[in-house]
């Protein structure tokens, strides 16, 4: 894939200081930047890359001013950033529509339907009965089981399962190894000390726009359905547990862990590492830090938890701020012992 600069300062809103004929094929760091390739500069304290790198255009912010002589053309827009992000888009749209059609050996049931303009993968299987939209990108030995239902525009990565009765909305990525649908954790203590099988008879449902990252597992429901909503982004070894409901545009970072039954609202942040207890509700618009443990309900929107315990982030920083004074008080109080 190749395009002028006119065109992709076209499509950026921006103009072109130098050759706007000539073309790139490839985006780059700006510190690692060759012929043929197109990078950014956002934040001025990294301008120095600007004098130095080989890409043939660069894309700047519409007031910034270089102090030396350089040896690219540029493309001036209002955000630089939000402009580099808009193109890795379109990048990474053209490359994604380039595959198509059905590779050899793959599987689909004579019962399931499929729209039109997918792509299935050498070695993918889609079981009975399911239903998927227009212009789904099913990669190599992706699985789909029976009763699936899958919207328009999703892609399903090499490696991901979706397992039965699963529910997936329009634009969804579900990423390598990611499994939707996995058994719930659910065992019944017996008085001889073994555990018995609950059987996991719910699903899952994904809404729209929602991405699950590399080998995170979403488990179905014991009953019902385990709900992530419209928007929410999912990181890679992320634990979903049975019955959760995840808010709309909720982030979860890698190895954070949702125990079952818990309820987060929308626009959440948990951070990596970050831990709900079960039978929980979170509110809207709250931020759990990294390897913060939240162990009760939060009712109060807006709030930002830290530390094992999860306190309220001025509380923790009050106690953190003591915490760091305990050695001196020891050997203060040890001082005063020793006169008494």
């Amino acid at each position: 894939m190749e395009f002028s600069l006119g065109q992709i300062a076209e499509m950026l809103g921006g103009k072109v200081e130098g050759d706007a004929t000539l073309k790139v094929s490839r985006l780059d760091k700006i510190q690692e930047g060759q012929e043929g390739g197109i990078s950014f500069l956002a934040n001025e304290k990294y301008s120095s890359h600007l004098y130095e790198t080989q890409a043939t255009a660069v894309i700047i912010n519409e007031g910034f001013e270089p102090s030396k002589k350089h040896s690219t053309n540029l493309i001036r827009v209002k955000d630089a950033y939000a402009a580099f992000t808009q193109l890795l888009e379109a990048y990474d749209s053209f490359k994604k529509s380039e595959v198509s059609g059905v590779e050899e050996p793959s599987f689909m049931h004579e019962s399931s339907k499929i729209g039109n303009r997918n792509y299935r993968g050498a070695f993918s299987y889609i079981g009975k009965n399911c239903k998927i939209g227009n212009n789904v990108k099913i990669h190599p030995q992706a699985y789909i089981g029976d009763n699936v239902t899958i919207g328009d525009n999703c892609i399903i990565y090499s490696g991901a399962r979706i397992m039965s009765d699963s529910v997936i909305g329009n634009r969804c990525h579900i990423h390598p190894g990611a499994i939707i649908g996995s058994d719930g954790f659910g065992f019944a203590p017996l008085a001889d000390g073994t555990y018995k099988d609950i059987p996991q008879i719910g699903n899952v449902i994904l809404e729209d726009n929602v991405s699950i990252g590399a080998n995170s597992t979403i488990d179905c429901a014991t009953m019902g359905s385990t709900i992530i909503k419209s928007g929410t982004k999912i990181d890679n070894l992320v634990q979903v547990a049975h019955n959760v409901e995840i808010g709309e545009n909720t982030v979860v970072a890698a190895q954070a862990g949702i125990s079952g039954s818990s309820k987060l609202g929308k626009n959440c942040i948990l951070a990596g590492k970050a831990g709900i207890v079960g039978h929980l509700t979170i509110a809207d618009q709250t931020t759990v830090g990294a390897n913060t443990g939240i162990t009760k309900s939060i009712s109060k929107p807006g709030q930002t938890f830290l530390g094992y315990m999860g306190m309220e982030i001025k509380a923790y920083l009050k106690s953190y701020a003591l915490f760091k004074k305990l050695d001196a008080m020891d050997s203060r109080i040890k001082e005063l012992e020793k006169k008494s």
